[in-house]
């Protein structure tokens, strides 16, 4: 029997709510493609050869080298919003570490009466630094990585399902927090209330949203494991797979890269510590 037209529509908007109840993005690209566990060690790498070294030229290396990623995968706009996020965090460090940095000696800018010190800048760059790093490489993870994928992964590698479902829901919480409170927004507008205007507006349009908000997240929890257990979640018998992921020649190659870089992270370290 044919789907009316209202039968079509709803099925496109469930289509439409399930791609976006994670942040992947299935643009085909080369990120795509790649190995959910490449890209973990390219994390890996990022933030430990950055940590190791301490100096602000790596940090700016693999900010740049995310950045280029993202960019050449058409996924950059996606994570701007993830890092946009983060400004009001790095403002507050810098002006705090600006000002009141505990090794403050050489003034750098004056204004008034506000004296901001090179060592606390300095210090303020290296922490925004590594937050942008850490940011920028877990935003081509997110954004390129389908959490089924790195389930199925985790699991053929002998992890629990219990541990890929922790994994599924982590990177489902948000994107589904937010439909929900889009949804309620939209139900309690439709009502009558404002939920526009200036800030004490929309502070009291928010406090009525936090319940259903709440009670709804409790409420797909049961659902889903329900739904869980009917499929056999706690099943003992082998699973089978609908598909088969490999690694390609071009994983095994970055991920001997990534190692190289790390072992020479380590290595640098410890010889500019010897020779000191």
């Amino acid at each position: 029997m044919p789907l009316s037209i209202e039968g079509k529509d709803y099925e496109e908007s469930m289509v439409i709510r399930m791609k976006s109840i994670s942040l992947y993005v299935d643009n085909g690209t080369y990120l795509t493609r790649m190995h959910p566990f490449t890209k973990l060690f390219y994390i890996l790498t990022a933030v430990l050869t950055a940590v190791i070294s301490g100096n602000l030229w790596v940090y700016a290396i693999f900010v740049g080298i995310s950045s280029l990623a993202l960019v050449s995968a058409g996924l950059f706009k996606k994570a701007v919003p993830l890092v946009v996020f983060s400004f009001t965090v790095l403002i507050v460090i810098f002006l705090i570490q600006g000002l009141f940095y505990y090794r403050n000696e050489t003034p750098l800018l004056e204004l008034g009466a506000v004296v901001f010190y090179r060592e606390g800048v300095l210090y303020a760059v290296r922490i925004g630094l590594n937050i942008l790093n850490m940011l920028f490489s877990f935003a081509i993870f997110v954004l390129s990585t389908k959490p089924q994928d790195l389930v199925e992964a985790l699991e053929r590698k002998g992890f629990s399902p219990r541990f890929g479902y922790v994994i599924t829901s982590v990177f489902q919480i948000i994107p589904q927090m937010m439909g929900t409170m889009s949804t309620i927004t939209d139900a309690q507008r439709s009502r009558g209330m404002e939920t526009e205007g200036g800030l004490l507006v929309r502070a009291r349009a928010f406090i009525p949203l936090i319940s259903p908000v709440v009670m709804n997240s409790l409420t797909n929890t049961r659902e889903r494991a329900i739904a869980l257990e009917v499929r056999g979640f706690d099943s003992k018998e082998r699973k089978t797979y609908l598909s088969e992921w490999k690694k390609q020649k071009s994983d095994t190659l970055l991920n001997i890269v990534f190692l190289i870089i790390i072992v020479g992270a380590i290595i640098w370290k410890i010889a500019d510590v010897w020779i000191l």
